[in-house]
């Protein structure tokens, strides 16, 4: 015991002083559990520390000493709690355990009351509001942050009253424990569940991928035969291949009523709860619903720009959504009989069918053309050829799990940029889906030294076997250049400030740069570089190239639909005006019943597991995919018209629009790089969907 303690004094906690590691990035391999409790602690005792200084300042309030002293320009000093957190809630996402999670509902807590201490301590808010009334002539960046500041207060509740700020204490508090608990519950449900064949006949249907993959994951649990996740990688090729329809039928119904059982993990009240939770935070910031709240801060501005675009794609895309169905039950039907109704768990199986038979292409025969570490050349090449930068592995850099890579990135001058981290494949401990996130935001000192991103990109890709290397799907390829595109918008961040660079953005503009790298995929010459067979070298054929291109907007508009019914499913929930009391699966059945062209079932739901906007910040906020996927079609229209490799475009998007960060209006930096305002025209062109006559300008 005495040694142990003599141990535990002469070792100092990793965030308490320089890392001491390249770049000065996170030292993963020298962080235990210990240490983040012990920071976070410290880190609200440093955080009142600097406010009761910043508040007790005798000096008049000013920009200098009121604004950027509770900014990220403090000389000498780093944030310690946003250092601890930062690394804590990027792990909890990515590589988690039962310790992480608990700490994690011991310090949620602690947390909120925090930030509630500091946004409603008056004290603190009457300099922010007296320098936003008197100050001295600032940059258009600075008046940014000045704005920025102040809103924040606001909309964090300075202006209530005091029996005001103790009521939205209590409901901040308890809907970011439910936001936690939503997650982690999500999480467990999604790792409980395994389909175990150990009847090779079950199987048939499935390509050798799958087939592999799932022996790889029997094997790691020490079982025979194959076992099939609730994973992407796996999951999806199970929906499209297995000819096994009651196995199709199991794994669907497994993945669509997660957190909908009898358990513990049921999300059922707490969806409810958050609802409710968000709607009394706005009304008693003096907003009618939740939605009007978040919409102040959004390119879209108000309820109904959002109910015209939704409106708008369902009237231009319903029709063909329809007609697509109408095709695929047909076909099904053709195939199986008359008799034959067809299922959601069918949908996946019978459109790779009928997409094979259409264009003589699916995914799997894609598969052999795109071996990961090809697509990462790829990836990194195509920022290479637009923007200069390059981007070199260093082993040297510290890792949270060996399946991470870190690269430097170095730009055109060869210049340090940036540190990009990759996690490529699902695990355990990690949350489904593709997303990015920083560990070290860009921004520049007094000294005029311009602190550089540190950024990460998370995914779930398929993963190697003992068999074959990691050969992706197009659609896997989609999401690395997606999440790469957000990279970029971190890497390329040149502000002064950090809260405003990078994806500090409004969340409607976010999705722009990571949507316009998507368009890339089905480019020639782009594919071309890297999409080359990983056993022969051969190239990928021009005839498969051809096919991926005509087969580019199979069922393009039915999967319109789907995202704009999850935006107003999300948009239902958050303009409400009186508290949900409906039962949610009903709620959500007729919340999206406008844009459905399938029957629904009332035995699944998607509410109990749509993080997005129960968790993950875009509450009100999911249109933000099809509002930036209009930008994106047309930003990149521009690109096909002067050369989708052209350095000038290049140098203009990163110029106005990736290095800019939140210090101007989004439609601001998108008019500066287009020249004029977007319109819906380019999308539309690129789905194939003919607008209706009468709509057209």
């Amino acid at each position: 015991m005495g040694e142990n303690n003599n141990e535990n004094t002469q070792r100092k906690n990793p965030f308490f002083e320089p890392y001491g590691t390249p770049h000065d990035t996170v030292p993963f391999d020298r962080i235990t559990i210990a240490d983040f409790e012990e920071a976070f602690i410290e880190g609200i005792r440093r955080d009142n520390e600097l406010i009761e200084k910043t508040v007790s300042n005798p000096e008049k309030p000013t920009f200098d000493n009121t604004i950027i002293n509770t900014d990220d320009e403090r000389e000498g000093y780093y944030d310690l709690l946003s250092r601890v957190s930062t690394v804590f809630f990027n792990l909890l996402s990515a590589e988690t355990n039962d310790e992480m999670d608990a700490l994690a509902q011991k310090m949620q807590p602690l947390l909120t009351q925090h930030a509630n201490d500091v946004r409603l301590n008056p004290r603190l808010f009457e300099r922010v509001r007296r320098v936003h009334q008197y100050h001295r002539r600032l940059t258009s960046e600075e008046k940014r942050l000045l704005d920025d500041s102040y809103e924040g207060f606001v909309r964090s509740g300075a202006l209530l009253d005091n029996e005001g700020k103790e009521r939205l204490r209590k409901l901040t508090e308890e809907a970011s424990m439910l936001s936690l608990q939503f997650s982690q519950n999500l999480l467990k449900e999604n790792k409980a569940f395994k389909l175990h064949i150990t009847d090779r006949q079950q199987l048939a249907g499935l390509p050798d991928s799958a087939i592999e993959a799932a022996a790889a994951e029997a094997a790691q649990e020490g079982k025979e035969g194959w076992v099939f996740t609730l994973d992407y990688p796996s999951y999806s090729p199970f929906m499209t291949y297995a000819d096994d329809r009651e196995l199709r039928r199991q794994m669907y119904m497994a993945k669509n009523t997660e957190c909908l059982h009898d358990n513990p993990e049921n999300n059922l009240d707490i969806c409810k709860r958050l609802v409710n939770l968000r709607r009394e935070i706005a009304q008693l910031l003096g907003f009618r619903t939740y939605a009007d709240y978040v919409l102040k801060r959004r390119m879209a501005g108000k309820r109904k720009n959002v109910y015209k675009l939704l409106d708008d794609l369902i009237e231009a895309y319903k029709p063909a959504a329809q007609e697509e169905m109408k095709q695929l039950t047909a076909y099904a039907k053709k195939k199986e009989g008359v008799r034959f109704k067809p299922e959601p768990w069918d949908q996946s199986y019978y459109s790779h069918k009928l997409q094979l038979k259409k264009y003589n292409v699916d995914a799997e025969m894609l598969r052999p053309y795109l071996e990961l570490k090809n697509v990462i050349k790829g990836v990194f090449g195509l920022a290479t050829r637009l923007y200069g930068i390059t981007f070199k592995e260093n082993p040297d850099i510290p890792t949270y799990h060996p399946d991470v890579k870190a690269y430097e990135v170095a730009d055109a001058d060869g210049s340090y940029l940036a540190v990009l981290y990759a996690d490529f494949f699902p695990r355990k401990g990690k949350q489904g889906g593709a997303w990015m996130t920083e560990y070290q935001g860009q921004w520049i000192d007094r000294k005029g030294r311009n602190v550089r991103p540190h950024v990460s990109i998370v995914m779930n890709l398929t993963k190697p076997t003992p068999e074959k290397p990691a050969l992706l799907t197009l659609g896997e390829v989609e999401t690395f250049l997606h999440e790469f595109g957000h990279a970029l918008h971190g890497i390329f961040a040149n502000t002064r400030f950090e809260s405003l660079s990078g994806t500090n953005v409004w969340w409607d503009f976010v999705e722009l740069p990571s949507q316009f790298m998507e368009n890339y995929a089905v480019e020639k010459e782009f594919l071309s570089t890297f999409a080359f067979h990983y056993k022969t070298g051969e190239p990928l054929p021009e005839k498969l190239i051809k096919a991926i291109v005509k087969s580019r907007n199979f069922m393009a508009a039915y999967s319109c639909m789907r995202q704009v019914s999850f935006g107003l499913l999300d948009m239902a929930y958050y303009t409400r005006k009186e508290p949900l009391t409906e039962d949610i699966i009903q709620f959500e059945k007729k919340a999206w019943a406008k844009a459905m062209v399938t029957p629904q079932r009332n035995d699944t739901c998607m509410t109990v597991q749509f993080s997005h906007i129960m968790a993950g910040g875009y509450a009100a906020g999911y249109y933000s995919y099809k509002w930036a996927e209009v930008l994106d079609a047309d930003a990149f229209s521009v690109f096909k018209k002067e050369g989708i490799f052209n350095p000038n475009t290049a140098h203009r998007f990163r110029k106005e629009i990736l290095s800019k960060g939140g210090t101007e209006h989004p439609m601001a930096l998108y008019k500066r790089f287009r020249g004029g305002e977007p319109t819906i025209d380019a999308l539309l062109k690129r789905n194939g969907i003919k607008r209706n006559k009468q709509k057209q300008q």
